[in-house]
């Protein structure tokens, strides 16, 4: 089958690898659709942290937002998966320590994450093997591009919950990429008054298109913050959440940079302030796919265009493809 593979920082391409067989508790899935994530432009540049610390290496395969079809099962599989269309979860744990146990699995020791740690392949392929336990079945009002956003839409729908806002409170949401666009349209079907703060002229133009209000960080108006969501990868940006969120009230970062980003415990302390960290989406999973299913949010908007597994480097070096839109999403269909 056909696959996409880097091999090294910026070097990447196209490969014919064996397919893959369904080991036990797994399925394989045709592949539909897959995002293209920040965290795969960091692999391809080769600053990806886990690079570092030996929980990745090269080559591997990418693709960790992603939807597809059941077409074959182990025997040890319910067979109601086939033919079913799905998509999946990140984050693969061991399945029997206490954090598995507990249903943390998404923080599990020795967790695979799919496409980014531990070797396990992701989807960006024909075809990709996985365990059926990671699976979420797509009701047909979800479609092969909202059913590729499941996954970042879970992360920012674990954001929103940590910042703590409800329906009529304010929000802010530091910077207006995919994930703060998503958190934004998820905060706003919920009910609370949204505020996205951006650098690029550009994000700001499109998020101001999707019906929110705008500024850059110097421009923000003099309100009170109910909640503040760090989705950049700026170093002092976690900071200034703490610094601009109402005493009392939580910050939830799901940015990450890629140098050290400092926040003082004192200021913390003092405003008696929660900060929450958000590792992945799996918790939010299922509340995405219902907020997407309901048409209460339809983030087709923020994909810029779709193109096949051979323009896939192109992507991840930066170039936008000829009669892309303006969304800051891009997504592959492998069968292309």
């Amino acid at each position: 089958m056909r696959t996409f593979v880097v091999t090294g920082p910026g070097e990447s391409g196209v490969q014919h690898l064996p397919e893959p067989v369904a080991g036990p508790g797994q399925v394989v899935v045709e592949i539909a659709r897959v995002g293209v994530c920040g965290t795969d432009l960091e692999f391809f540049g080769g600053e990806m942290a886990y690079l570092h610390s030996g929980h990745a290496t090269y080559p591997m395969r990418l693709g960790h937002e992603w939807c597809g079809t059941v077409v074959h099962a182990a025997a040890d599989v319910d067979h109601a998966w086939l033919g079913r269309r799905v998509t999946g979860d990140t984050m693969l744990g061991c399945g029997a320590c206490a954090r598995c146990l507990a249903g943390r699995q998404h923080v599990c020791e020795q967790r695979y994450e799919l496409g980014i740690r531990g070797g396990f392949a992701g989807a960006l392929a024909e075809r990709m093997a996985i365990p059926a336990s990671s699976l979420h079945t797509l009701p047909d009002t979800v479609d092969d591009m909202a059913g590729a956003l499941v996954e970042p839409g879970g992360n920012a729908l674990r954001a929103v919950w940590a910042s703590g806002v409800q329906p009529g409170e304010r929000l802010l949401i530091l910077g207006p990429g995919t994930i703060g666009l998503l958190a934004g349209l998820l905060a706003r079907a919920l009910g609370a008054q949204v505020h996205l703060a951006g650098r690029s002229e550009r994000s700001r133009e499109f998020a101001a298109g999707l019906g929110f209000a705008v500024s850059t960080v110097d421009g923000l108006p003099e309100v009170p913050w109910d909640g503040v969501i760090d989705a950049t990868n700026a170093p002092g940006m976690p900071a200034l959440a703490v610094e601009l969120v109402e005493p009392g009230r939580n910050v939830a970062y799901i940015g990450l940079s890629t140098t050290p980003s400092l926040v003082d415990s004192r200021d913390l302390l003092l405003k008696d302030v929660t900060a929450a960290g958000i590792l992945s989406g799996s918790p939010g999973l299922a509340g995405t796919i219902e907020q997407y299913a309901t048409g209460a949010v339809d983030p087709s908007p923020l994909v810029a265009a779709t193109v096949g597994l051979a323009e896939v480097s192109e992507v991840l070096a930066g170039r936008r493809p000829d009669g892309a839109g303006d969304g800051p999403k891009f997504h592959v269909d492998p069968r292309r």
